[in-house]
């Protein structure tokens, strides 16, 4: 454990603490948590959590940009809440099973990645969850509730204790999270 990974710790709490409440400064904290993150996995051959959180600064930008004009409907209207059908999550976690088991078999094989299958799947559904929460989409929080589950056994192998603790407590406030937005959303609804 290193005070890097204290802050990255600290930085992630804080912006999934303001995501829940859907405040737009969850953002900036998300960047700077992944910037510390990028290099941390990457030191730890944790490729595929290095490139996530690569991702994760650019969604940062995305998400923040997203979140205060992404209703295009109505300019100065923030973006609400919205649900995808069962079919839909179906077929996304269909595809994007398939898309883990190639690129696992290509990091297995091509790479020094450690927990290649793992890691690989942990991000491409976290890559699509991250998506999801950028549009207010309900049903990201459950997907973050497996990926955040399978994540700590991850960083428990990797000596990243703290970050497998943060973890644990992401898996809970995901599920926290879910409750409050579906509550949200179907006020909307009525």
């Amino acid at each position: 454990m290193t005070s890097w990974e204290v802050l990255a710790v600290f930085l992630s709490i804080a912006y999934l603490i303001l995501a829940i409440k859907q405040n737009l400064w969850c953002w900036a904290a998300a960047f700077f948590s992944t910037l510390i993150y990028s290099i941390l996995f990457f030191d730890a051959s944790l490729l595929m959590d290095s490139f996530l959180n690569i991702f994760y600064l650019i969604m940062a930008v995305y998400g923040w940009y997203s979140w205060k004009y992404g209703n295009y409907q109505e300019i100065e209207k923030e973006l609400e809440i919205s649900s995808y059908s069962f079919s839909k999550n179906i077929r996304i976690i269909f595809y994007l099973t398939i898309i883990s088991l190639c690129l696992g078999y290509y990091m297995a094989n091509y790479t020094r990645a450690d927990f290649a299958y793992l890691d690989t799947f942990t991000t491409v559904f976290a890559v699509f969850a991250t998506y999801m929460l950028t549009k207010k989409v309900l049903e990201n929080w459950l997907y973050w509730v497996v990926i955040d589950a399978v994540s700590i056994y991850i960083y428990i192998n990797k000596g990243f204790y703290l970050t497998a603790v943060l973890f644990f407590i992401y898996t809970i406030i995901a599920l926290i999270a879910y409750r409050q937005w579906k509550k949200e959303y179907l006020s909307f609804e009525y």
